[in-house]
């Protein structure tokens, strides 16, 4: 599939909180594994919500990559698009879910919103203050990382898989990162 304009996959959550940080531990991974193709940016986003509104400046295609909080075990996949995602947005994103609500609302009101839209994530186990992930959610990482691939793969922006002599290119995207200073 030849694709148009272009594609945002942004990693949500807070690092510090657990489960809460494998969206942003999952883009940041996907960035060292694959290239990806002109029109494609994989960006940390962490926590801040309406600061975000810059990097949707003509963006078509978004895939969120976060922890999603439902009745379900520790470690499930969770794949929601459309009107699904904002309504996760207000109700299932854990402790930043208002600033992602507000972002969505925002683009929406700007009309800015994206063509297509997509949550990729996995239930947490655990959201408490702590650096670990638990072994549930780990161990599924992998996984999201090649659902995330397969999702940009069939919006037309395919990845491709960085060789292991391949550099990998500096964190200019890392919203969070430069918004601490890091």
């Amino acid at each position: 599939m030849d694709h148009r304009g272009s594609l945002l996959i942004l990693g949500l959550g807070n690092v510090i909180c657990g489960d809460d940080g494998l969206g942003v531990a999952a883009v940041e991974q996907l960035r060292r594994r694959y290239a990806l193709p002109v029109g494609a940016r994989a960006v940390d986003g962490g926590t801040l919500g309406l600061t975000l509104l810059g990097e949707f400046e003509g963006v078509d295609d978004v895939i969120l990559v976060d922890a999603v909080q439902l009745d379900a075990p520790p470690g499930t996949a969770v794949r929601l698009d459309g009107e699904a995602v904002e309504s996760a947005a207000r109700e299932r994103l854990s402790v930043h879910q208002i600033g992602v609500a507000d972002l969505l609302d925002a683009l929406r009101l700007m009309g800015a919103f994206p063509r297509r839209l997509v949550l990729l994530g996995l239930v947490p186990h655990t959201i408490e203050l702590g650096l670990e992930r638990s072994p549930e959610v780990e161990s599924r990482l992998d996984g999201l990382i090649a659902a995330v691939a397969e999702e940009a793969r069939r919006m037309g922006f395919p990845l491709r898989r960085r060789r292991d002599d391949e550099e990998v290119p500096a964190g200019a995207g890392d919203v969070a990162a430069r918004a601490l200073g890091l």
